[in-house]
């Protein structure tokens, strides 16, 4: 008993010691800003995500970064190659400005052939270690898209090598492990979407309209052309937009989102929001406490 006893004191000790480290790698003073990367398919994937949350994270002084595995070039009904992947990366350079992202960087491997090989594992470890990120999302390897898949196999494969020294050596290793998240779906087999964190995005989701407005070759033109409703839209900028709203942005919010809001704002506060975004904490990557949560999305409960 005796033994025992001093195991379990030892454990407690370990726990409050390993808790101490996590919250000291959470900061955010204007010194040290959180720093946030989402790793995706395509330009454009998660600006649909977690658009608004994004333009809030930055608003409120973290430092963002989006980064898509692929160029985009096999995106278009017309335009396709090297001349589509350059539309896209200024596409996704100015819906990075909108956003407030410090920035959104585009890989330039071939749209619709991404394959979760090493050597782009390689690059992801490489690309999480020199952002030095305290959090990273990305995207859950079950969905419609291939790409999508295989984006989300990549990082979760590099969510533990990150801070292994010996792999990607040329690159030193994050010293903690960051906190994995992933960015909503509406996928349900093998597994649905969890929602353990809403963010009520009501306030920023003009911002997310204008990071979606400036994909143009996707908002209006291939996503269109892809649902037969091309025809539909509109020549005027302005009122394109508010096509664009009307299509993407209002969107009924399921049961299960609505009970997120309510578990973090409470349900007087949740009742008022008639916009979210939803994230999943992956059990891969360093699992965080409810404090540590709020560190990372500052907005909730407020």
């Amino acid at each position: 008993m005796e033994t025992y006893m001093k195991y379990l004191i030892l454990s407690a000790c370990i726990l409050f010691a390993s808790a101490s480290a996590l919250q000291a790698q959470i900061n955010t003073s204007a010194d040290t800003p959180l720093r946030v990367i989402a790793i995706f398919a395509h330009p454009d994937d998660a600006d649909s995500k977690m658009g608004a949350t994004a333009a809030m994270m930055a608003e409120m002084g973290h430092e963002v970064k989006f980064l898509s595995l692929t160029n985009g070039n096999a995106g278009h009904q017309e335009k396709g190659g090297g001349a589509l992947a350059r539309i896209r990366r200024a596409e996704a350079e100015e819906a990075g400005r909108r956003l407030g992202l410090v920035e959104y960087e585009v890989f330039d491997n071939h749209d619709s052939e991404l394959i979760p090989d090493l050597h782009i594992r390689l690059d992801v470890i490489r690309a999480i270690r020199e952002w030095n990120a305290d959090v990273v999302l990305g995207l859950r390897p079950n969905d419609y898209h291939p790409d999508h898949r295989n984006a989300g196999k990549l990082v979760i494969d590099a969510s533990y090598m990150v801070i292994v020294p010996n792999v990607a050596p040329d690159t030193p290793p994050v010293r903690n492990n960051p906190v994995f998240l992933y960015m909503q779906d509406r996928f349900s087999k093998p597994n649905p979407f969890s929602h353990d964190i809403v963010v009520g995005i009501d306030s920023h989701i003009d911002a997310k309209l204008a990071g979606l407005d400036a994909h143009t070759s996707q908002m209006y033109e291939w996503l269109p052309w892809t649902a037969g409703s091309l025809d539909e839209v509109p020549d005027n900028p302005d009122e394109r937009v508010e096509w664009l709203r009307q299509r993407w942005i209002n969107r009924e919010m399921s049961d299960e989102q609505r009970s997120g809001l309510e578990k973090w704002y409470g349900a007087e506060r949740a009742a008022e929001f008639r916009y979210a975004e939803s994230f999943e904490i992956a059990e891969y990557g360093r699992y965080p406490t409810e404090e540590e949560i709020r560190m990372i999305f500052p907005m909730l409960g407020n």
